[in-house]
């Protein structure tokens, strides 16, 4: 799955033109070529100021125009679209990127719901290529890839350096191809190869079950545009089983849209209380999302989430205010830590921008991106447990429960 952990309602904004090159406009470098020409766009409404020295950028422009030789594939455009590339990449932000034209009709394919992959969402976690999960039922996910696994190289390709969305783009190809990934996975003193065969991707959302020993069971396995329905569906199950004791299993849920976060939330907390702030440092004020209030549950509810490496974003989201508001403990190994709000931009019609415009912090002001979550209950998994398929995180969530 591609990474863009998408984090809140794509928000499209009409630019005109591309802040680096406005800049150049009028710092008069004499022998290049039109700015209307490069871009195909107009300047005439854009007014910026800047002291930056833009002629080393024109003089390189040129130095390709003299003595690069030409070809078909680099073109004008080209050039353009690379050095906003490289303007993003200057941000030493994994998060923020320039989707050239191919690359962002696949950002929207997979904000669509469904695309060829192999299904496994990706960040940067100390500067590694890193799995954040795979998803459910995908060709990752029955390959045995796991959370926290490096990903050292696709294919033939080292990963060091490599920006999230390059990284997804080698990762993708066509239906029934195989892309080989080379894993160095903690317990393991060597890296490990695998092949995975791309199929197309549906993200799934999320399962509900009631134990026999009367505990409810959420699985919550993404936070789409559908899953806030979903989720009401479940509650309303979860109230006719007249249980008090509920299970949300977010571990592996690499995230979605803020809005379901928020939605979900509100079934668990009074109006007003804090669900997450968005912090946009000195850019503007922040922006507090509080419960809707649907709080449906008495104080007698006893309710456990399961967290994990493998869950991020909005699930971090959900389970920061669960925990802090005092509405459900924590179990399982801490999370993530994916803490940074991106907005999706178009620049033309054809191309987009997503770039970081804020942090998330808990209701207690704690920055999610600094060092995820820590639960109330840390439980891990050992290599044994998985060889068993043991899970000592469910069991004592339910033993906890069932007290």
């Amino acid at each position: 799955m591609l990474n863009f952990p998408k984090t809140r309602n794509i928000i499209f904004v009409a630019l005109l033109i591309v802040a680096s090159f406005i800049f150049g406009i009028n710092l008069g470098y004499n022998n290049r070529p039109p700015i209307d020409k490069v871009l195909g766009l107009s300047n005439k409404d854009i007014q910026v100021e800047t002291k930056t020295d833009f002629n080393p950028f024109w003089k390189v422009w040129n130095t390709i125009n003299d003595k690069y030789p030409k070809t078909n594939e680099v073109t004008d455009q080209n050039r353009v679209y690379g050095a906003i590339s490289g303007l993003m990449g200057s941000l030493n932000d994994p998060y923020s990127v320039f989707f050239a034209p191919e690359e962002a009709k696949a950002f929207e394919d997979e904000i669509a719901g469904n695309f060829i992959g192999i299904g496994m969402e990706v960040g940067i976690k100390d500067k590694a290529l890193t799995v954040i999960a795979p998803l459910k039922d995908t060709p990752a996910y029955r390959a045995n890839i796991k959370p926290g696994d490096k990903v050292l190289k696709i294919d033939k390709t080292i990963t060091t350096g490599l920006s999230v969305e390059k990284a997804i783009k080698l990762i993708r190809g066509e239906k029934g191809t195989t892309v080989t990934l080379t894993i160095l996975r903690e317990e393991n003193k060597e890296p490990l190869e695998i092949k995975i065969v791309r199929d197309t991707i549906n993200i799934p959302t999320l399962d509900t079950e009631l134990r026999k020993d009367g505990i409810f069971v959420v699985k919550l396995y993404s936070f789409s545009a559908i899953s806030a329905d979903l989720f009401r569906g479940a509650m309303k199950e979860f109230a006719e089983s007249k249980s008090d004791k509920l299970l949300l299993d977010l571990r592996g849920n690499p995230g979605g849209y803020l809005d379901a976060a928020v939605d979900i939330s509100s079934w668990f907390l009074p109006s007003s209380k804090i669900v997450v702030t968005e912090d946009y440092g000195n850019k503007r004020d922040a922006e507090v999302y509080r419960s809707r209030g649907y709080n449906i549950f008495n104080d007698r509810l006893k309710f456990i989430i399961l967290i994990d490496g493998g869950s991020a974003s909005a699930s971090e989201i959900v389970a920061g205010a669960m925990q802090e508001n005092g509405r459900a403990k924590l179990l399982g190994t801490q999370s993530f830590g994916k803490g940074s709000v991106q907005e999706a931009i178009k620049i033309t019609p054809d191309t987009l921008l997503k770039i970081t415009v804020a942090k998330w912090l808990t209701p207690n002001g704690n920055s999610i991106s600094e060092k995820g979550l820590i639960p109330d209950f840390l439980v891990s998994i050992s290599r044994k447990d998985l060889d068993e398929n043991k899970d000592r995180q469910l069991d004592k969530a339910i033993e906890i429960l069932l007290k």
